[in-house]
């Protein structure tokens, strides 16, 4: 009731606002949000490819440990990942596990993107026909050969729509590195409600822009899906 009113009232001082908050935000999510999310995306997705074959491998010790990662990451909450490899590192007084806010989350979320995307990647491979992998060893292929060219391939396409979810919820996620002082967008949202005090009215601005990224992140999602059926009906 109080933005609504404060809107009826003083339109032109909330919009401008508004307008001056507009700038410093896309440029967090520029310089910040969208990079952060691009390299852990790409760095989780390589950590899920292995974790992956990990646990399908015929090696006991491989399945363990790769068993143990997916656990324990995905048995406790992003945040408090964060703040074990920023803070918590931090003060054990080792001079190179002291890490800068930004490398510090592109870990974290790198690692939780990792073990989430593995389970996607694992059960994407598994969802193969085992007569595909029979397939390659009846034309002397390798098992690295035969993954690589048989099973990946057809496995990629059945991973992308969960993984292009991944890549929307990754989007969110990374406004939780704000609370390691990382200058993304919702950090820029903070630091501007401090000066103007419109708290709500700064994160709902924030909130509205992320909703556009993921909207339209979901519409190129809906194309590349709809483009992979075509391929696949072919």
């Amino acid at each position: 009731m109080y933005l609504l009113s404060s809107i009826f009232q003083n339109p032109e001082e909330m919009f401008d606002i508004l307008q001056s908050s507009l700038l410093p935000m896309i440029k967090g999510a520029l310089y910040y949000s969208i990079p952060l999310t691009l390299i852990s995306f790409t760095l989780g997705l390589i950590i899920a490819v292995f974790t992956a074959l990990a646990r399908l491998s015929r090696f006991s010790v491989l399945r363990g440990i790769a068993r143990v990662y997916v656990s324990a990451v995905r048995g406790t909450p992003l945040l408090v990942q964060l703040f074990i490899i920023f803070f918590g590192l931090g003060s054990l007084g080792v001079e190179f596990l002291k890490l800068e806010p930004f490398p510090a989350a592109v870990i974290a979320f790198s690692l939780n993107m990792g073990a989430y995307s593995s389970e996607i990647v694992r059960a994407a491979i598994q969802s193969i026909p085992k007569g595909q992998w029979e397939a390659g060893y009846s034309i002397g292929m390798s098992y690295s050969q035969t993954l690589k060219r048989i099973i990946l391939p057809q496995a990629t396409r059945v991973s992308i729509p969960p993984l292009s979810n991944s890549f929307i919820s990754l989007v969110k996620d990374t406004s939780l590195a704000s609370l390691i002082f990382v200058t993304e967008m919702f950090r820029k949202a903070q630091e501007i409600a401090a000066t103007n005090y419109e708290f709500l009215l700064m994160y709902m601005e924030a909130a509205l822009l992320y909703w556009i990224i993921c909207f339209i992140l979901s519409i190129i999602q809906g194309r590349v899906e709809a483009r992979l059926d075509r391929y696949i009906a072919k």
